[in-house]
């Protein structure tokens, strides 16, 4: 199994990446700028995702989209995500995306997004928009899919524990009361996946305890 993760070098890619490693997988970085990977010896594609080509991506099973757009980019989830459709249209490839908490239900009759929230951050609305749209777009597709998506409070600094637990589509909690993963515990998750392959043409979401918090 060969996997390639565009947006390797930011801070969900690079934990990707890591986790890649730790468990010894056929792993490619997909980068713009490959001075800006953190990883030593590591294969890489320097290129732009919107460059991306059939033929880049024949090489691989699966890929990982960690590709996260600047404020004032939001939109660019969308157009990111029609390029990769058309690109793996027709093939036996599988995308991982990694969603947006802003989209998780927060009731049971699904009538209502985290994002439709009083309190949601109004700084978040716009790239929770584009990623529902995102996710409508691939529930549309015929390629094969499969959208991650982080709880509320998505922790760059938490540690891998290594343990967390897994819901569809509504906003879990943990024993805290809080919706809190770790991006090293959500690259967890996300390779168990892959090497699993347990959520087809879906999403899934995960939580975790906040260890650090607890300590």
């Amino acid at each position: 199994m060969k996997i390639a993760i565009i947006g390797a070098a930011g801070k969900a890619g690079t934990h990707l990446l890591r986790e890649a490693i730790l468990r010894k997988l056929d792993v490619t970085a997909i980068l713009k700028n490959a001075a800006t990977l953190s990883v030593e010896n590591v294969s890489n594609i320097e290129k732009n995702l919107f460059d991306l080509t059939k033929g880049d991506l024949v090489p691989f099973d699966i890929i990982i989209n960690a590709f996260a757009p600047l404020p004032g980019e939001e939109h660019l989830h969308i157009s990111a995500g029609h390029h990769l459709i058309s690109l793996l249209g027709g093939t036996s490839k599988k995308l991982f995306v990694i969603g947006c908490s802003g989209c998780l239900f927060v009731d049971e009759k699904k009538t209502k997004r985290l994002m439709e929230e009083e309190e949601y951050p109004k700084d978040l609305l716009a790239s929770s928009k584009a990623q529902l749209q995102n996710l409508r777009n691939f529930e549309k597709s015929s390629i094969h899919w499969t959208y991650v998506i982080p709880s509320a409070m998505f922790d760059s600094e938490g540690p891998r524990t290594g343990h967390y637990m897994k819901g569809e589509e509504h906003m879990l909690v943990n024993s805290q009361f809080n919706s809190y993963i770790s991006y090293a515990d959500f690259a967890v998750a996300m390779l168990d996946e892959i090497e699993k392959s347990e959520h087809h043409n879906t999403c899934f979401t995960v939580v975790s305890e906040n260890v650090t918090a607890a300590s």
